[in-house]
C-alpha cells in the first residue's frame, strides 16, 4: 500500500529542500528566532487539557488483546504451472454463520478476474484511478470449475452464480452463490471447490514477470460476514483493497524443484520428488494468504524482537537487505511495545526483482513485499526504510484491527502511514526523510506540504472508489490522515496520544472496527475537543488558519481629561507620554471549523518573550499587551504543531514594516509555483 510514498520521494525530498531554503529566507528577513539554544529545546507551556494526563501503563497494559474468531478458514492444495503462469487449486472452506440470521446464500470474491477484460470495473476506466500500473500486457483470471457443500447435497453450487453487484453485470469479481437451504445462525458449513487461477503480468501486486510469480488474491475467497446477517461484497475497485474474517490457513504448495517460495505463515514442512517441491505452510488467525515464487531468490534470515524474519530479495539488492533489517530491528519492537504484541512467529519480506516492481508496496498477514533500486540510500534518502516500516506496520492497523478498507480506507493506510511517520521520525529524527549533502527533511514536513494541495477535495473517510484520483486518495487518505493525527500529537501530548492510539489497536484487535470505534476511543482517551476535531477533520473537510490580523502599539500616557474630585471638578491636560511604559494589542484569527488550541509567543523590543495560549474556541483572540518595550514581533505556533494550519506565512507579524517585505512576497510566490508543479 506504500506505492505513493516510493513515488513521492524524490519529489518531496525536492520540494522540502525549497522549503527549507524558503524558511532560511524568513530567518534572513528577521522572523523572530529563539535567543539560544536552551530556549529553541524549551518545552512548551502546558495546555489546558479536556482530561487527565493518562499514564501509560494504564493505556498500554490494562487492555487484553482479543482472539481471532475463525469465521472463514481453508484448506488448499495448489500446483504452480510455471511455463503457463497457471495455479490449480482444491480448497475446503470452513465457515461458521456467527450472525443472528439464516443466510440464505454466500458472496465470494474474484480478485483476479480484475485483469480479465477491460470491463471489469478495476480496468474500465481509462484514466489510471489507481496505485500503479493498470494495464497488464498478459490476461489474468480464476475459473471456478466446482463448488459443493457435501452437507447440502453432491449438487454442484457454481452454475447458480449471479453477479454479487447488479450495476456491474460485466464485472466477474463479486459472485453471489445461492444456497439450496439457508444456512442457520451458528451453524457451520464446509465447502469444496475447485479452480484455476491464471496469473496476469505484473499489475498491481499480483502477477508475474518473466520467471518470477507474486500469487496474491488467487483463490476464491468467501465476503466478510458482518454482524448484521450481510455480507460485505463489492466489485474490486483500482482504488480499493481487500476485507475479510479470520480464520486459519492451511496451505501446501507444490512448485518446481528449484523454486524459492515466500508465503504467509510459517513453513512446517518440505519435500522434492521428481523435479517438484512441496512446501506445507500453516498460519492461525489471520485473513488472508499469498506467495511469491522466484528461482533467483537469495535469502537472509534473522531473529529480531523473538520473530523469525526472512528476507528475500534479487542479487545485487544486500544494500538493501542491509536497511530492511535495520529498519525491521527499531519498528518491530517500538510498534508491539506502543501497538500490542505482534502475535506470530514469523515475517517473510519479499523485495521483488526490479522489473517486477509493482509487485511491492504490499502488505499480507506476516508477509509484506518492499522494492526499490538498488542504490537506494546511498545518497541520503529513507525510501526503503520508509516501506519497510510502512508495510510493517500494516501488521497491526490492517493485519491485526481489519477494519473495512474498501469502505474507510483512512483506517487502513492513514493510520499505519501516522506511525510510519512517527517511527521513522523518532529514529532520525530531522532526516527523517532526507540526510545528505548538509542537509535534513523530515517525513513530517512532506506530508504537510502534499496533503494541504487536496485538503478540500472530498472528505477524508470517503470510500476508495469514491476519490476522483489516486492522487486525491494518496492526499487525504495517507498525507492528511498523518497530518491530523500528528497535529494532535504535538497539541495534547505525544505520550498520551500514542497511549490513545494503543488503546484503539488493542481494543479492537481481531474485531473489525469503525470510524466511530476509532473516534470513540480516542475522544475517551484526549477528550471530546479532541473527539470534535477528529470527526471534522477526517470525516467532513474541516481546515484551519491561524492568523495574525492586526500589531499595534501606543505609548503609555498620564490620565487626562475632566474629572469630578471631592473638592470640585478637576481639568488635567493631555501630558507628554512618560516614554516608560506601552499598551500593546495583537489581534489574531482563526479561519475554517478546526478549534485547536494554540500558543502564541509576544515578543518586544528588548527581546523579552511572553508565550499566551488560546483555547482556539471562537473565531477571534485579542491579547492585550502591557510592557516596558513595545511589541516588536507576534508569532502564532513558534513551535510549529500545527501541521493542519493552511498557511504558515501569516503566522507572524511585525510591528513595524519590514523593509524586505518585497523579497520575501517573491520567494513565497517562487514556492508557490514549485508546489504548483509538484502537486498538480
Amino acid at each position: 500500500m506504500n506505492g505513493l510514498g516510493r513515488d513521492a520521494l524524490l519529489g518531496g525530498v525536492a520540494l522540502g529542500l525549497g522549503l527549507v531554503v524558503l524558511e532560511r529566507v524568513e530567518i534572513a528577513l528577521g522572523a523572530p528566532q529563539p535567543r539560544d539554544a536552551s530556549e529553541a529545546l524549551a518545552p512548551p507551556a502546558p495546555a489546558r487539557l479536556p482530561l487527565e494526563p493518562v499514564a501509560k501503563a494504564t493505556v498500554l497494559e490494562a487492555i487484553t488483546p482479543n482472539e481471532p474468531s475463525r469465521v472463514a478458514s481453508y484448506v488448499m492444495k495448489a500446483r504452480l504451472d510455471a511455463a503457463a503462469h497457471r495455479v490449480d487449486g482444491k480448497e475446503t472452506l470452513r465457515f461458521v454463520n456467527h450472525s443472528a440470521r439464516p443466510l440464505p446464500e454466500l458472496y465470494f470474491h474474484l480478485y483476479l478476474n480484475a485483469f480479465k477484460n477491460d470491463s471489469s470495473v478495476f480496468l474500465r476506466s481509462p484514466f489510471g484511478e489507481a496505485r500503479g500500473n493498470l494495464r497488464a500486457e498478459d490476461w489474468g483470471y480464476i475459473d471456478v470449475k466446482r463448488c459443493t457443500a457435501p452437507s447440502l447435497g453432491a449438487a454442484d453450487l457454481w452454475p447458480a452464480r449471479t453477479p454479487g453487484s447488479p450495476d456491474d453485470p460485466d464485472d466477474e469479481t463479486d459472485v453471489r452463490v445461492p444456497l439450496p437451504t439457508p444456512l442457520a445462525p451458528g451453524a457451520t458449513l464446509e465447502l469444496e471447490l475447485e479452480f484455476s487461477a491464471k496469473l496476469p503480468s505484473v499489475v498491481l501486486r499480483t502477477g508475474y514477470v518473466k520467471n518470477f510469480e507474486f500469487v496474491a488474491q488467487w483463490f476464491p475467497k468467501l465476503a466478510r460476514l458482518e454482524d448484521d446477517g450481510t455480507f460485505a461484497h463489492f466489485p474490486f475497485h483500482a482504488q480499493a483493497e481487500f476485507y475479510a474474517d479470520y480464520g486459519d490457513y492451511d496451505v501446501t504448495l507444490d512448485v518446481p524443484a528449484n523454486t524459492v517460495v515466500g508465503a504467509v505463515g510459517r513453513r512446517v514442512e518440505s519435500a522434492v520428488h521428481a523435479g517438484r517441491r512441496v512446501d506445507h505452510y500453516r498460519a492461525e488467525g489471520v485473513h488472508d494468504f499469498a506467495w511469491a515464487a522466484w528461482p533467483d531468490f537469495h535469502e537472509v534470515d534473522r531473529r529480531v524482537a523473538g520473530v523469525d524474519v526472512r528476507v528475500l530479495f534479487p542479487a545485487g539488492h544486500e544494500n538493501n537487505v542491509t536497511h530492511t533489517l535495520d529498519a525491521l530491528a527499531f519498528a518491530l519492537p517500538r510498534a508491539s511495545a506502543l501497538y500490542g504484541t505482534y502475535p506470530y512467529s514469523t515475517l517473510t519480506v519479499v523485495h521483488p526483482p526490479d522489473e517486477a516492481g509493482e509487485a511491492g508496496g504490499m502488505e499480507y498477514p506476516t508477509l509484506i513485499a518492499t522494492g526499490g533500486p538498488w542504490y537506494s540510500g546511498l545518497f541520503g534518502d529513507r525510501g526503503i526504510e520508509s516501506v519497510t516500516v510502512h508495510e510493517l506496520l500494516h501488521q497491526w492497523f490492517y493485519g491485526l484491527v481489519a477494519s473495512y478498507e474498501a469502505r474507510w480506507p483512512f483506517l487502513d493506510d492513514g493510520l499505519t502511514r501516522y506511525a510510519e511517520l512517527r517511527t521513522l521520525d523518532a529514529e532520525f529524527g530531522a532526516g527523517s526523510a532526507f540526510d545528505g549533502f548538509g542537509l535534513t527533511l523530515s517525513v513530517a514536513s512532506l506530508e504537510r506540504a502534499f496533503a494541504a494541495a487536496r485538503a478540500e477535495d472530498v472528505p477524508v473517510s470517503s470510500a476508495a472508489a469514491a476519490f476522483p484520483s489516486f492522487r486525491t486518495l494518496g492526499a487525504l487518505v495517507y498525507t492528511r490522515t498523518a497530518i491530523v493525527l500528528e497535529t494532535l500529537a504535538r497539541v495534547y501530548g505525544r505520550e498520551r496520544f500514542e497511549g490513545a492510539l494503543g488503546a484503539y489497536a488493542r481494543r479492537f484487535r481481531f474485531a473489525h472496527p469503525t470510524p466511530n470505534d476509532f473516534f470513540d476511543t480516542m475522544g475517551r482517551e484526549l477528550g471530546p475537543d479532541a473527539r470534535r476535531v477528529l470527526v471534522q477533520a477526517l470525516d467532513g473537510r474541516g481546515r484551519v488558519d491561524f492568523l495574525v490580523r492586526d500589531l499595534q502599539n501606543a505609548p503609555e500616557r498620564p490620565p487626562a481629561g475632566v474629572f469630578d474630585r471631592p473638592g470640585g471638578r478637576e481639568t488635567v491636560p493631555l501630558a507628554s507620554p512618560t516614554g516608560l511604559h506601552f499598551r500593546s494589542r495583537a489581534v489574531i484569527l482563526r479561519h475554517g471549523e478546526l478549534e485547536l488550541p494554540v500558543d502564541i509567543d509576544l515578543v518586544d523590543e528588548a527581546g523579552n518573550t511572553r508565550r499566551e495560549r488560546w483555547d482556539g474556541h471562537g473565531a477571534l483572540h485579542v491579547i492585550d499587551y502591557r510592557g516596558d518595550a513595545r511589541l516588536s514581533h507576534v508569532v502564532i505556533d513558534p513551535e510549529h504543531k500545527l501541521l493542519l494550519d493552511d498557511d504558515l506565512l501569516d503566522n507572524a507579524a511585525a510591528a513595524r514594516p519590514n523593509p524586505c517585505r518585497r523579497t520575501l512576497e517573491r520567494a513565497t510566490y517562487v514556492a508557490e509555483l514549485a508546489l504548483g508543479l509538484l502537486l498538480p
